[in-house]
This record gives C-alpha cells, sequence and structure tokens, in this order.
C-alpha cells in the first residue's frame, strides 16, 4: 500500500531527514519519502498502518512534528507556520554548504549542523547610502551635504561600516596571527628534540620545556581556535557529526594526552617516554593542527567572498543618487527618496537610478551588465530603460515606473541569492555519503589505533596514537559538502552578468540534460513588436441587411475591441488606429478567450476578432473566397485575424512581427548540440510554415491552444524526452510550468516568468544557448569537485592510516593530514571559482 501525508514542523533539510528516517523505522513501512518543499511524505507499506503509529514515533524523536492525512489541516497549523517563518530569519546569513536548506539567520554565526561560518548574503539592503556628519558633532547626520545645524562647518561624508563578512575575516586573521606567533616557538621546541645535541637542553631539561610548551599552547587552544571545540562539541550533542567533531576529537585528544602526560607520568607505559624518563607530548601536534585549520578557515571566508563577486559587482551598479525634477527644478536626491511617477533627469554617464520610461530625448544606453550584450542600445521617448544601465552622450527625462525592490536589477539580485542558496538534486549523493562520513572515519580511527597496537613495530602504542589521530584529522567531508554548492553559486552569478537568471540550481543540472526544445513563435522567434501591414474588408460576401462594410469601418471595430486588451497584437492595432485617428467606439460585456481572441458588444452588435477558432467560437463562418484572400499573407508569415460582426464575417486585419536575428543561428547552434527543437504556436499552419522554412525548422505544429501545448509537453516526456519550454506569453504559462525546465523571455508577462525555471532578459533565442553552454559548465565543475573530494577522502584516509608503512616505510604525520585537510577545500572552492572566467557567448 501507499499512501501520502502532509508533514507540518519541517524548516530545514535537517528536519527532512530527521522525518524520513523516523518514518522508515516504523515496523510494517517499506519505504518513506519526505519532500521538504511540498511538505508531503508518501510511505509505502506492507499493509495499512494506522496514522497514530507514525505520529507516536514523530512525537517521541521530536515534539516538533506532526502528521496528518492528505487534504486535512492541523489546528495548530498557524501556529506552526509562525514559527517556522520566525525561525527562517530576515534572510541575512545562511550556511554555504547549504546543510538546512535556504533556511537563514538574522546574525552571523555558526551553522548548527556542519559548525561553519554562517556568510552574509549580499542585497540591495545591506547596502548603506551615503550619508554625511559633523567632525565636531557626529550626532548630526545628514541624507546630503551641507553645514552643520549647530556649529556651521561643512558637513563631511561618514564612514561606513565593514560588512560582516569582512569582519569575520579579520577576526579569523587576528585569531591566526596569534595562534601562529604561540604556535611557531612550540614548533621549533618539538622539532628540537631530533637534534642530537639539542643546545635547548644546556639551557633547562625536557621536562621544563614541555611546561612551556603546555603554557604557550593555552592561548591557542582556549582563545585563538576554541571555536572549534565549541563547534565539535556542539555537533556531538545534537549528533550533526562534521569535520569539526574529527578535528575536535583528534587535536582534543593529542593536547589532553599530552597534560596527563605532564601531570600522571606514572601511569603511561615505558614506550611512551623518552631517554630523560618523560612522556613524550603532543602538544606541537595539537596546537599545528589548529593553527592549520584555522589557516584553512581564513582562506576559505576569503574565497567565499570570492564566489559572490558577481552579486557584488550588480550591486554596484545601484546609483545612491538621482537627479528628480521639481517644480522645474533639479534637485539631487537620495535613490531611496525616489518615489512612483516622479519625473528623474540622467545627463550622459550617469548610472540610470529606477525602472522607467523616457519622456523626453534620445539616446544610447549600456546595457551590457544586465543582459550581457556588449552593443549599446538606442532609446527613444517611450521606450523603457532599467536601473543600473549607464546612460550614452545624451540627457534625458524618465518617469519613475518601478523603485526600491520592484527595479529589474533588484529582482536580478533577489533571484541571484535565492538560486544561490537552493540544491542541485545531485547534492543528494554528497549528502547520503556526508551522513555516514563522520562514524565511519572514527571507527577507521580506532580500528587503526588497535591494528598498530597489535602488529605495529615498537613502540606500538605511540604508531597507534599518531596515526589514528592523522586518520581523524586528514578527513574531510567540507569537501563533499561544498563541491555542489559553490559551483551553483558561481555559476549563477555567471549567467546573471550575461542576462540569464536562474530561479534555482534544479534547473540548471536539468538544462544540461534537455534534448528537446520547444519554443514559441511571438515574442519568442520574432520580435514581438507587431505592426499592422492592411486592414481588409469582406464586401461581396456580406448579407445584404448588414450594408456595406469599408476598412474604416472595420478597423473601427478592431481599435474599439482591441483597446480593453493588453495583448501585443491588441496593442499594435490600437496603435495603428488612433495614428489614422480611428474613432473608438464603447464597447460592453468584453472577454478574451484564451488562445482564440476577444468579443464584445458595440452598438448593440456581437463583435468577435480572432483565429480561425474565434470564428467558429463566435459562430461565424470564414467561406473558402475569404481563406484564399488571407492565405497569400499566411504564407509569408503573416498573422491574420478576422473580425465578425453578429456571426458575420466582415473583415480582417494583417499583422507583421519580424523574426529576430538572432533566433536562425541560434536554433542552428541548439541542433548542432543534438536538440531537437520544435516550433509550437497559436497562429495558423501557412503562418507557421513560413516562419518554420525560414528558420529551416522540420518540426513545428499550429493552431496550438495552451491546453495543445501543454499535452506535446506531455506527450514528449512520456516519450522519455527532457523538454525544456521557451515562450513570453500567458498562453505559454501552462506548459511553461509542466515542462522539466521552462524559459521565459525577459520581455515577456509575469505570468510566464513566474512559471518558468529560467529568464532570459534579453528575450531571444541567443540566450538559451548562453544558458545551454552555462549548465554544461557548471555541471562539468561540480562533477569535478564531487570527483576530487571523493578521491580526495578516499585515498587520504587510508594512507593517513598507514596503508603505505609495510610497502614503502611511509607515514603520514598529523601536521602534514592537517594541511592537506584545510586546502582540501579551499581547492574545491578555487575549482568553482574557474566558472568566473569561463565563456558562455557563442558567435550567435
Amino acid at each position: 500500500m501507499k499512501h501520502t501525508y502532509h508533514i507540518y514542523g519541517m524548516t530545514c533539510n535537517g528536519c527532512r531527514s530527521h522525518v524520513e528516517e523516523t518514518l522508515s523505522k516504523v515496523d510494517g513501512v517499506l519505504k518513506a519519502s519526505v519532500d521538504l518543499e511540498r511538505a508531503e511524505a508518501i510511505i509505502d507499506m506492507e499493509s495499512h498502518i494506522p496514522i497514530e503509529k507514525f505520529q507516536d514515533a514523530l512525537t517521541i524523536v521530536s515534539g516538533r512534528y506532526s502528521i496528518h492525512n492528505s487534504g486535512e489541516y492541523h489546528h495548530n497549523e498557524d501556529k506552526i507556520s509562525t514559527s517556522v517563518e520566525i525561525n527562517k530569519g530576515k534572510g541575512t546569513f545562511y550556511c554555504p554548504m547549504h546543510c538546512e536548506g535556504d533556511k537563514t539567520y538574522d546574525k552571523p554565526g555558526d551553522c548548527p549542523v556542519c559548525g561553519m561560518d554562517l556568510v552574509e548574503e549580499q542585497n540591495l539592503s545591506n547596502t548603506i547610502l551615503e550619508q554625511w556628519t559633523c567632525p565636531m558633532h557626529p550626532e548630526v547626520i545628514n541624507d546630503e551635504a551641507g553645514s552643520c545645524p549647530i556649529c556651521g562647518m561643512d558637513l563631511v561624508p561618514m564612514q561606513t561600516d565593514i560588512s560582516e563578512e569582512e569582519k569575520t575575516y579579520k577576526k579569523l586573521l587576528k585569531k591566526f596571527k596569534i595562534s601562529t606567533a604561540f604556535t611557531l616557538p612550540i614548533f621549533l621546541i618539538a622539532m628540537s628534540e631530533m637534534l642530537t645535541n639539542n643546545p635547548l637542553y644546556t639551557i633547562m631539561e625536557q621536562k621544563e620545556w614541555n611546561w612551556i610548551q603546555f603554557a604557550l599552547s593555552i592561548p591557542v587552544v582556549f582563545y585563538a581556535t576554541w571555536m572549534f571545540f565549541e563547534r565539535a562539541y556542539k555537533s556531538i550533542k545534537t549528533w550533526n557529526l562534521n569535520m569539526f567533531t574529527l578535528i575536535g576529537i583528534g587535536s582534543g585528544v593529542a593536547w589532553l594526552f599530552s597534560v596527563f602526560a605532564m601531570f600522571f607520568p606514572d601511569i603511561f607505559p615505558n614506550q611512551f617516554k623518552t631517554e630523560s624518563g618523560t612522556v613524550h607530548v603532543y602538544f606541537e601536534a595539537a596546537t599545528v593542527i589548529l593553527t592549520l585549520v584555522l589557516f584553512g578557515q581564513l582562506l576559505e571566508a576569503r574565497a567565499h567572498s570570492k564566489t559572490k563577486s558577481a552579486v557584488k559587482e550588480l550591486l554596484k551598479l545601484a546609483p545612491n543618487k538621482a537627479i528628480k525634477i521639481v517644480d522645474g527644478k533639479e534637485v539631487e536626491v537620495s535613490i531611496d527618496k525616489i518615489k512612483l511617477n516622479d519625473i528623474l533627469k540622467v545627463k550622459p554617464g550617469d548610472k540610470i537610478p529606477v525602472d522607467g520610461v523616457i519622456t523626453e530625448g534620445d539616446t544610447t544606453i549600456d546595457e551590457s551588465m544586465i543582459t550581457g550584450e556588449p552593443i549599446p542600445v538606442n532609446k527613444k521617448d517611450g521606450e523603457k530603460v532599467s536601473s543600473g544601465t549607464i546612460n550614452g552622450n545624451q540627457s534625458f527625462l524618465m518617469k519613475a515606473e518601478k523603485v526600491g525592490s520592484d527595479t529589474l536589477l533588484s529582482q536580478i539580485i533577489h533571484m541571484v541569492n535565492d538560486a544561490s542558496r537552493s540544491r542541485a538534486p545531485i547534492q543528494n549523493l554528497a549528502d547520503k555519503v556526508s551522513g555516514y562520513f563522520v562514524p565511519v572515519v572514527v571507527m577507521i580511527s580506532l580500528v587503526t589505533f588497535v591494528v598498530w597496537a597489535i602488529w605495529g613495530p615498537e613502540p606500538v602504542y605511540v604508531y597507534a596514537f599518531v596515526n589514528a589521530i592523522a586518520v581523524l584529522i586528514i578527513a574531510c567531508p567540507c569537501t563533499l559538502g561544498l563541491a555542489t554548492p559553490m559551483s551553483v553559486m558561481v555559476g549563477v552569478g555567471k549567467g546573471a552578468q550575461n542576462g540569464v537568471l536562474i530561479k534555482n540550481a534544479e534547473a540548471l543540472e536539468k538544462l544540461d540534460k534537455v534534448d528537446t526544445l520547444i519554443i514559441d513563435k511571438t515574442g519568442t522567434i520574432t520580435e514581438g513588436k507587431p505592426t499592422v501591414e492592411k486592414i481588409g474588408a469582406f464586401n461581396e460576401s456580406l448579407p445584404a441587411d448588414m450594408g456595406d462594410f469599408n476598412e474604416n469601418q472595420v478597423l473601427q471595430y478592431i481599435v474599439s475591441l482591441n483597446s480593453n486588451s493588453e495583448h501585443p497584437l491588441a496593442e499594435a492595432t490600437v496603435k495603428y488606429g488612433k495614428e489614422l485617428n480611428a474613432e473608438i467606439l464603447k464597447s460592453e460585456a468584453f472577454s478574451a478567450v484564451t488562445g482564440k481572441g476577444v468579443e464584445a458588444i458595440i452598438n448593440d452588435k456581437k463583435v468577435a476578432l480572432g483565429n480561425p477558432k474565434m470564428m467558429e467560437y463566435a459562430r461565424a463562418k470564414i467561406s473558402s473566397k475569404m481563406e484564399e484572400e488571407t492565405k497569400t499573407y499566411q504564407k509569408q508569415g503573416k498573422t491574420v485575424s478576422y473580425l465578425s460582426v453578429d456571426k458575420t464575417v466582415t473583415g480582417y486585419v494583417v499583422i507583421g512581427d519580424k523574426i529576430k536575428k538572432t533566433s536562425a543561428k541560434a536554433i542552428k547552434a541548439l541542433q548542432d548540440k543534438g536538440i531537437s527543437v520544435i516550433m509550437l504556436t497559436g497562429d495558423n499552419y501557412d503562418t507557421a510554415q513560413a516562419v518554420a522554412s525560414e528558420l529551416k525548422l522540420t518540426d513545428f505544429k499550429a493552431s496550438m491552444l495552451p491546453e495543445d501545448k501543454l499535452k506535446e509537453v506531455e506527450k514528449l516526456q512520456n516519450n522519455g524526452k527532457v523538454v525544456a519550454m521557451a515562450g513570453d506569453g500567458i498562453n505559454d504559462a501552462p506548459a511553461l510550468a509542466k515542462s522539466d525546465v521552462g524559459i521565459a523571455m525577459g520581455t515577456g508577462t509575469d505570468v510566464a516568468i513566474e512559471s518558468a525555471m529560467i529568464t532570459l532578459v534579453k528575450g531571444n533565442l541567443h540566450g538559451i544557448v548562453k544558458a545551454q553552454h552555462l549548465s554544461h559548465a557548471v555541471m562539468k565543475n561540480i562533477k569535478q569537485n564531487l570527483f576530487f573530494a571523493l578521491i580526495y577522502n578516499t585515498l587520504g584516509v587510508p594512507i593517513a592510516a598507514g596503508v603505505l608503512f609495510p610497502f614503502f616505510g611511509i607515514l603520514l604525520s598529523p601536521m602534514i593530514a592537517a594541511l592537506a585537510m584545510s586546502f582540501s577545500s579551499v581547492s574545491v572552492i578555487a575549482n568553482a571559482l574557474r566558472l568566473r572566467n569561463i565563456k558562455i557567448q557563442s558567435n550567435v
């Protein structure tokens, strides 16, 4: 039997794993699968199990989870959802390994699962606007330059606080300097024992030098690296075993062994003692290990900063000042003071402050920082501009239409941050391995000690002790945990810089597997800027009681009907009608029929406009003679919409939409990669064939309604195809949502963009080629990271255990193991950073 249940109380991936494991252990359960996003559990069982049994199991492990039949709602649901919201925080700090999914925190700290430092999310809210203060009266703070109201001195710019990221780095750097300063003399004292005539022993005996090592180690252990032991304790207490568990046990055992050796030397066997009778201490091993791990953390902190460089570059695009026109005068204001419909002036070379529309003037604008396209774009009165882009050599006035978090730049930064925190399915492999990693390493360490104690050379216990510690220190579960998130973070940022916005990591992984691409025609293949080319009337076919219908009357009805619609084709006809001063008649009972057309009551007559299916819907018959007249235009790739009045077809409008210059080359580039490209359009067969012929597309379907596109996607998926769908309209939304990867044109509707996993800012097929290149590069990088992480641990642990000693006499010092472990994580991040330099542009 298989049942689906709702689960309440889960806030992160750790919760999901906990619930899944608990349900799987219930007697009679064959398999349990839990989905965090849907708050859903699917349980396979031998026979029906009462839901109370599952609830009892969940209550035992934690009182925060509850299970319910599908469709039922818990009476404490509101309370639980509120607690989840509180736990989620404001979205400022998160774990770089995504141990808890997209969970975020309000304050800096350590991840409760892996123990790593939480990293700060880069967003516009973190960007501090320039403020001014008085050097004599610091309590005076203004948003603008001026004079102090108390003493009259000129205000000076305030020093902005450094970011939490920089604070963490400086804190680690300070601790590293202190740790190194105390560790270095310990290391030199310990290494001097290898000299034949140790000069230090002429100053003091070895016993006294051991006490000096002990004293020097205290600041290292209890200040500079104490956080590692705190994380280790926390990991054992919560049983979220991680890298710091191993470091804490390994270095802690070495240090405590040394302390006991000094205070209670008589309890140790002779093989642990030196020629002078003192027990050999390992203060140098413990402190060097901790210092090297701290050095690794320091390098990681700096490397993490570089992985977010793309978002930081986007943040630099946001200007903090703008020129606002107030009563005909230019006033400089802070960006946060701009409101909707404000008129702003943008001077040559200035960054555009917010999203809006040009109201006066022509210019060229550099949009490369958002679209990735290097050629400046000509803009004129009535055209839209985006914040962060750079004005050319002409001034212009603009009206603010989107401000604050609603601007395109803010949305891009928000999407990049969300995608960077999302988890790719391939990460599940690393999670499964990591779940068993630490306990297995501890077991190997214990086995290593036993094997060396029984079969090792003299002094057996010394060899056993040192090699067991080396095993604990060299193992690095962090390399597995960082392998996927680092590549995703850098890849998503790279995409944003090139006009490819990734909604989540899953989209990147799936796009690399896509073998079939479905594309819409209007706005995807074509420019989406339709223009009216002809208005036609069918006078000869009209009934006698309707009188004559000329082109002007047909245009008047079309414009009156379409003035209620926001469809691009409708806007084109209305614009055309206004240019010809066509009178707009009053319309009533307007309605849009998805995928067909529109209808309304005008002058007490039922008027409809649309494709042949709309005419069928309006019960108006298109004669063969009418079809012949319009077919000529359709064979040229034009769109023809018919007009009916009181169930009689009275005329038509021919609308042209140029094919984008990049479409043909982009389609060929995708086909060369082995991707099958299919065009689905709501237009008629002749129009579709003309466009397909120009693009050399052999696979296309015409007269497709939204449900037809959806069915086509499902059909291809049922045949084993991995389907991507690219579209820009509301009618594409169902197919976009159903496809494996939905790709929306940034020039399209909000509904289409919301339904898609990838958005192309520029809105052309060239963006799909870039997205495919990016996806392939990111997945290749992730696989390299995972391979390195697995190979490193697979080879490193046995070598540390001493498997090479019987053959080559090679042993690995715990200090060398610590160095290798520290650099393993940094190596993974360094490999991910290579993605910053890849070229995803093609010759399209």
